[in-house]
């Protein structure tokens, strides 16, 4: 049995009530989680409080309270998880900010927006706000920014999740990048 339907098997078990699953599970995704977490914090600036184990620990937090969520396959875990990664990111962002007296937003371009210093949650907030609106405009456009950019999914597994083509993923994460881009930037 390959591992992506070991993972789907899990994935179902745990949707079903076994409340052991997610633990069973936990050792098929943990790299993949733990490359993704850290492809977030490696942009971020020495001395940051958020670390990657800590952000894995966050999302499993999350995670285990995702009773509801009936888990069709692996990408759909990693969609899910590419959610709550954004969730937490932007919360994380809000609270340094919040820390800061005062500080005001400033532009960033879309690959600066991970970096979650205290310099730089007010960016990645810039960046969470131009998606909310983006996801009012065209949320098929901002579901693509998010699985792509905050869960680290590829093109293939990006049209798995959302049942269209990979063209229509390659054309829509183009032209999303472009209009936040430009909306970031003011």
């Amino acid at each position: 049995m390959s591992t992506t339907e070991t993972v789907t098997q899990l994935l179902l078990a745990w949707s079903n009530g076994d409340a052991t699953a997610l633990d069973r599970l936990l050792p098929y995704v943990e790299t993949e989680l733990r490359r993704l977490a850290g492809f977030h914090m490696k942009r971020e600036s020495p001395g940051h409080t958020l670390q990657t184990t800590a952000l894995v620990n966050e999302l499993y937090l999350k995670l285990v309270d995702q009773r509801q969520t009936k888990w069709q396959n692996r990408a759909h875990f990693f969609a899910v998880s590419a959610q709550l990664m954004r969730r937490i990111l932007v919360d994380y962002a809000r609270r340094q900010l919040r820390s800061k007296r005062g500080g005001g937003m400033s532009n960033l371009t879309l690959d600066e927006a991970v970096v979650i210093s205290p310099e730089k949650s007010a960016d990645i907030l810039s960046l969470n706000e131009a998606l909310d609106r983006l996801t009012k405009l065209d949320p098929l456009k901002a579901r693509i920014v998010e699985l792509r950019h905050f869960g680290g999914l590829s093109v293939e597994e990006t049209a798995e999740v959302l049942k269209i083509s990979e063209v229509t993923v390659m054309r829509h994460w183009s032209l999303a990048k472009s209009w936040l881009r430009r909306e970031v930037r003011g």
